[in-house]
């Protein structure tokens, strides 16, 4: 198998079939021989039950602790039998899934990157000014530090190996916020990470519209320099905003 889709969830009920109906086409999942994988952090909504009809295999954590979205991501990994691990957030949505998927085929399958990210955005007809200032920010922002070497892949969607996801040792579990930028910056020790202007994933406003923009980024800022220097995260805890 070539691909697999790992969508780490929790309570995302009143979002998740957007992106399953994107992805679930049979034609698409013939042509590009991909899986699509559930990891359920302990929903109490009805996304596991949703879900159901659309993915191949669904993981449910059972624990009575909380579960961190990256040991939801490891845990998907596990049971993959895709070459290319393919993480995508439950509240997203492609802006066109045939051309994520040609892309990949075209400009990473058989490259020498290690790992693909690309845009993130908001859908148009929901964008903000804000938005289009501080997403256009970001944007370039990622960008640049893939180009300078350090490394980073939005969690909304990233691309990996998965030769090279065991090589590192996948995410780490005990990272609550910016365990994407953390995971990443090992990536890139060893090998380049393609990034894609050619794609773009618009993800959920709905972070930004309850906490703003100048919150989030140096929410963003902060974790990824304690990430960074020690290791571990500020935030205990990436709050649900359902």
């Amino acid at each position: 198998m070539k691909y697999s889709i790992i969508i780490p969830v929790l309570n995302e009920e009143s979002i998740i079939l957007n992106l399953l109906n994107q992805i679930s086409d049979g034609a698409l999942k013939i042509r590009y021989d991909y899986e699509i994988i559930i990891s359920d952090g302990g929903s109490t909504d009805s996304t596991v039950k949703l879900a159901i009809p659309y993915a191949d295999k669904i993981i449910i954590h059972t624990g009575n602790s909380y579960q961190k979205i990256s040991l939801g991501r490891n845990k998907g990994a596990e049971v993959a039998e895709g070459e290319i691990l393919v993480f995508i957030n439950g509240d997203v949505i492609f802006q066109d899934v045939k051309q994520f998927f040609q892309t990949l085929e075209s400009d990473f399958y058989s490259s020498k990157y290690v790992a693909f990210t690309c845009k993130v955005d908001i859908d148009p007809a929901d964008k903000t000014y804000s938005d289009k200032i501080f997403l256009g920010f970001y944007k370039r922002y990622f960008h640049v530090l893939n180009i300078i070497g350090v490394g980073m892949g939005r969690g909304e969607c990233h691309v990996i190996r998965k030769s090279i996801f065991k090589l590192v040792n996948g995410n780490n579990p005990n990272i609550a916020a910016g365990e994407d930028f953390e995971l990443f910056t090992r990536i890139r020790r060893k090998g380049k990470v393609l990034y894609s202007n050619k794609v773009c994933i618009y993800e959920s406003p709905r972070r930004y519209r309850k906490h703003g923009h100048i919150y989030i980024f140096f929410t963003w800022l902060l974790n990824s320099i304690s990430v960074l220097l020690l290791k571990k995260s500020v935030s205990e805890k990436w709050t649900e905003v359902r």
